[in-house]
């Protein structure tokens, strides 16, 4: 490879790094603007990939994504998935299956520059559809003076065991 070919590459490679700092700006601005594109980022309709740069700009480069799972009948247990192994569980069924989760109530609160916000939620299989399940994702942010990071996110669903408590619905 030629030297004039290396550097043409690594301008096309930083234009492109820019251009999705740019397309994706708005979306770390405040705490609702974030989280706000976490939920945005993972729903879509039956049969569409979803938007795994916006969402790999959101987080940190150490982030983990923990959702709780079944141990036995009565006890769960995290599971602890990096970004990437969170698409790579979940990209095909997010397609086969379509999939939409909002945000139905939140409580937050801030030291200096790391927020926890309680972001309870429900998913639905299609965006007006009737909602399936309900859970609450706890989500550490954090603001480097320049804009908003989740730094993780861990979820549990409800259950029948384990009803949402009032205080975390509006």
């Amino acid at each position: 490879m030629s030297k004039q070919h290396f550097l043409l590459l690594i301008v096309i490679f930083w234009s492109s790094l820019s251009l999705a700092q740019e397309k994706y700006e708005s979306d770390v601005v405040s705490e609702d603007a974030i989280i706000k594109a976490l939920y945005e980022t993972i729903s879509g309709p039956k049969g569409e990939r979803r938007d795994w740069d916006r969402l790999r700009f959101l987080l940190t480069p150490d982030a983990r994504l923990i959702p709780t799972r079944p141990a036995t009948e009565h006890k769960r247990v995290p599971c602890y998935l990096t970004l990437d192994q969170f698409i790579e569980q979940g990209d095909q069924w997010l397609i086969d299956n379509g999939f939409f989760e909002t945000e139905i109530a939140r409580t937050s609160e801030t030291y200096g520059l790391i927020t926890h916000a309680w972001s309870t939620y429900e998913s639905k299989w299609t965006p007006d559809g009737k909602p399936f399940a309900r859970g609450i994702n706890s989500i550490q942010l954090m603001n480097d003076g320049e804009r908003w990071w989740i730094v993780n996110m861990y979820w549990a669903a409800e259950t029948e065991n384990n009803p949402l408590p009032k205080k975390y619905l509006k």
